[in-house]
């Protein structure tokens, strides 16, 4: 049996319902929520992204969400990178 935490993958098309099943998740147990969503990552750009809003965000804290601006490099190995770090220090 292994020891390692689990970690919960939700996955779907647009307005599938994602994110509201993540934020009921949040609410039920000790979750932490990280968006895997590649247009999520760019601040200010909340039109046609289904961006959980500021008031989700406050309910449900989010992570790799607005992290970087439109005009900086962002990859996908450093979102990876990224990603792996936090699920390495949530289950510390």
């Amino acid at each position: 049996m292994s020891n390692q935490l689990p970690v919960i993958n939700l996955m779907g098309p647009t307005a599938s319902g994602k994110t509201a099943l993540a934020c009921e998740l949040y609410e039920r147990g000790n979750f932490e929520l990280i968006s895997v969503d590649s247009a999520l990552v760019y601040k200010d750009m909340d039109i046609g992204t289904a961006k959980p809003t500021r008031e989700e965000q406050e309910l449900y804290p989010h992570h790799l969400i607005d992290i970087i601006t439109p005009l900086e490099v962002y990859s996908a190995a450093q979102f990876v990178e990224d990603a792996c770090a936090l699920i390495d220090e949530m289950h510390s």
